[in-house]
């Protein structure tokens, strides 16, 4: 049994629960993906990159306690790949970023990506984080739900019908294969094996593509290069 650790941070109790039962649904026989807290919550308007940074430590805490209470794998909710690049330094087990891992399950479906985000205000933060995994020439452009984080379940037919309408716009451009940047859109609040139906391409989401990643780099006994993140020797006894 590979268990990978889903790791939340805090949301309304309804929204937490939400997201919780989304991750454990992608449970197999041979996989068991368990819920870790982190001590810390994007659930806010207007986050920029200083939130962002600030809420790293709470996540490379929650890969160090997932680690010790024996998970093999470790994946951070949200497409913002909070604390990652430090967690791979932090732990031994594989720490798999979601957009990271979406970027490139996409780039085994097709050569040309769409991807839709919450709103137009994280559009230049988003460009970044798709720069800095070396995929921007991919990408033939950004679709826009229109509604930050917070307002997503009140409005939750409108945001299906912006996402519908931005990946079909998307898809008109050249693009290939669509990728939610942003999980309370899908798979939270739009099922993406419907959407993907809907559509006529591929749908990579940010639940199912890393927890499954996670799970193949541990069958293959895979994590990450100790050259690329040299081990730190902080908070170790």
């Amino acid at each position: 049994m590979i268990r990978v650790a889903f790791c939340i941070g805090g949301y309304p109790p309804e929204e937490f629960k939400r997201r919780a039962d989304l991750a454990l649904s992608y449970s197999t026989p041979e996989v068991q993906v368990g819920i870790v807290n982190v001590e810390a919550s994007p659930y806010f308007y207007g986050i920029t990159p200083a939130e962002i940074q600030l809420v790293a430590p709470a996540f490379i805490d929650a890969y160090r306690r997932a680690e010790k209470e024996g998970y093999d794998a470790v994946v951070p909710l949200g497409m913002l790949d909070l604390g990652v690049d430090g967690g791979r330094s932090a732990v031994d087990i594989p720490v798999i970023a979601p957009m990271e891992a979406c970027l490139h399950v996409a780039a085994l479906l097709g050569d040309r990506f769409g991807l839709v985000i919450y709103h137009e205000n994280l559009l230049a933060f988003n460009r970044a984080i798709v720069r800095r995994y070396g995929m921007e020439d991919r990408i033939v452009g950004f679709g826009v739900c229109g509604f930050d984080l917070p307002d997503l379940a009140a409005h939750r037919d409108e945001v299906v019908q912006n996402f519908v309408n931005e990946a079909r716009r998307l898809i008109e451009l050249g693009a290939e294969v669509i990728i939610p940047m942003g999980i309370s859109q899908c798979p939270v609040h739009i099922d993406p094996k419907g959407l993907q139906q809907q559509l006529g391409v591929p749908v990579v989401e940010g639940f199912g593509a890393p927890i499954r990643m996670a799970a193949l780099l541990v069958s293959l006994g895979l994590k990450q290069s100790r050259v690329r993140w040299p081990k730190s020797g902080m908070g170790r006894k």
